[in-house]
């Protein structure tokens, strides 16, 4: 009799979850930006919410849980019911938080929703320093060991120039700044010899002529903003990143969520005036299924993971 009832109460359970993810969505939803407002997540969030919430059909409410390099609000998203109705805005720096910032969590837990974009990254010099492509940049680096100093604010920037050390062979001066702002600050001033920096930062201060270009760090010339710049990867292959931004929810989602929350962030991130726009700040649309999402994060959390345990660098 108890095996019987245990059995009725499992079967009950898995119907409610089939009912519940068959009406989804009946509430609100609740998207944590783990960011502080005016940043280049939030704003993106902030155009994206509203088309998500028409197609989807129930209000989007943005919720901005600062802090811990992203981790207060990725927490709260982990923690949450795994039903759908409570989401992440995650991005790049959530693998390379497990190697930097003490009790991250694994990006691997959470249920991966939709890969909405990629953002490239370049190698910017003052005006100050004298070489101006990679290769003098390599060479500079090897003919004045300990001497080049690169700008590392975290995230990959940090990766950026621990990569830039270990291709080089030859060790740098790494100066630590607290966020690319005030980086960018020094290396305008010539404080600094070498910044890696997204594009749609760096864009800006290039065309002003603040700073120079080097590389890209994109695998190919594929555009970003420097259609023509010569990348890190036509010297070294493996020299290349890129930053993301997507939605992650709390592990175990019903899949029959995950695919209809999918489906209609792929049919927001497509409008071609999405497109254009987030084309203009340095974003390629990505899309695709989940698990495309879930192959990215494995790999860059392998990847960033290895180049700063490598450079000696613990989680604090």
């Amino acid at each position: 009799m108890k095996i019987l009832e245990i059995t009725m109460v499992v079967m009950c359970a898995a119907c409610s979850i089939q009912v519940e993810a068959q009406s989804f969505p009946s509430k609100p939803i609740k998207w944590i930006v783990p960011f502080v407002p005016g940043g280049p997540a939030d704003s993106a969030a902030r155009v994206i919410a509203p088309r998500f919430s028409e197609r989807i059909g129930q209000p989007v409410v943005l919720e901005t849980r600062a802090g811990a390099s992203g981790n207060i609000g990725a927490d709260a998203v982990l923690k949450s019911p795994p039903d759908g109705y409570t989401i992440l805005y995650a991005i790049s720096g959530m693998a390379t938080n497990p190697a930097s910032v003490k009790g991250s969590p694994d990006p691997l837990e959470f249920t991966p929703i939709s890969f909405l974009m990629s953002n490239g990254f370049v190698m910017l010099a003052s005006n100050a320093f004298g070489p101006s492509t990679f290769p003098d940049v390599l060479a500079a680096i090897r003919s004045k060991p300990g001497s080049i100093s690169c700008a590392s604010s975290g995230a990959l920037p940090t990766v950026g120039c621990e990569l830039l050390r270990a291709y080089a062979k030859a060790d740098m001066i790494m100066v630590l700044y607290k966020g690319n702002g005030p980086a960018m600050t020094a290396l305008m001033g010539g404080e600094v010899n070498i910044l890696f920096d997204a594009v749609y930062m760096a864009l800006p201060q290039v065309k002003a002529g603040k700073v120079k270009a080097v590389a890209a760090l994109s695998p190919k010339r594929e555009g970003f903003g420097f259609p023509e710049l010569a990348t890190a990867a036509e010297t070294f292959p493996d020299m290349w990143f890129e930053g993301w931004h997507g939605a992650l929810g709390p592990a175990g989602m019903p899949r029959d969520v995950v695919a209809r929350m999918n489906r209609e962030f792929d049919a927001v991130m497509k409008s071609p005036d999405l497109i254009k726009l987030f084309a203009a700040q340095g974003f390629s649309i990505v899309g695709g299924p989940p698990e495309n999402f879930s192959n990215r994060i494995r790999n860059d959390l392998q990847k960033f993971n290895k180049v700063l345990s490598e450079a000696g660098i613990k989680p604090e």
